[in-house]
């Protein structure tokens, strides 16, 4: 996690990255996007407020190996646009959620070189809840959110939550033609990613990530997702001021 506060008081950071992914989440289509990039945070001793992307929160260090975030995050709903092979054509666009996350992560050394941690992510009824368990590793010796890190995850979705993006229902079905589909709450995916930040000078900075995450067979086997499977790789820059 990058501080661009240098350690105290108010740090910005504005940029642009270009990301290569799914059209939707279990897309077969891919895209390159051109996106926003940066953030806005304060740092108090070891405490810091953020707005990073989609997400405004409130992240702490305790005890020098426990980190805590919370806060909220804007999640869009499944958009048949989203398809220009028209995979999508008769559902209609899902809504899209504000949401509560909190998160817990654990150095496994004073270093910060190995870590776990679990995160949930919640919203109102017709989005449900999702978990998430993670385990990573940073190379080299940088503790200031810079270098290379790895790290393996595996989600857990409520019934809500996994058929908002993969469910299909009789309604849906009669208007796209798509197979009536219900899938059930538990083990999502699991997936891997791969992060690298790099200070180019003073002020500029290079954040490169590429990653992969494989669904269950039930997500598998829905009618939206046309893959089992999805990658992908992005490139920011980004002057922190």
């Amino acid at each position: 996690m990058l501080d661009f506060t240098r350690g105290g008081g108010w740090g910005v950071a504005l940029g642009v990255g270009v990301e290569y992914e799914a059209a939707y989440d279990g897309s077969d289509e891919y895209e390159v996007e051109l996106d926003p990039a940066g953030a806005i945070q304060w740092r108090s001793g070891q405490h810091l407020l953020f707005f990073e992307g989609a997400e405004l929160g409130w992240r702490g260090v305790f005890d020098e190996r426990w980190l805590v975030q919370a806060g909220a995050r804007y999640e869009d709903g499944l958009d048949p646009s989203d398809s220009e092979d028209g995979v999508l054509d008769g559902l209609p666009k899902r809504d899209s959620h504000l949401t509560g996350f909190f998160e817990v992560r654990r150095a496994l050394d004073a270093q910060w070189r190995n870590w776990i941690a679990g995160r949930v992510l919640a919203g109102e009824s017709d989005f449900g809840a999702l978990g998430v368990l993670a385990a990573g590793h940073r190379f080299g010796d940088s503790i200031e959110g810079l270098g290379t890190e790895v790290f393996v995850f595996s989600t857990f979705g409520d019934r809500a939550f996994v058929e908002k993006d993969f469910g299909v229902t009789a309604a849906d079905s009669a208007a796209s033609g798509l197979a009536q589909t219900d899938i059930d709450g538990g083990y999502r995916s699991s997936g891997l990613q791969l992060v690298h930040r790099e200070r180019l000078t003073d002020n500029l900075q290079v954040i490169a990530q590429a990653g992969v995450e494989f669904y269950n067979s039930q997500i598998g086997g829905s009618p939206i997702a046309r893959d089992d499977f999805e990658g992908e790789v992005s490139l920011a820059l980004v002057w922190a001021f």
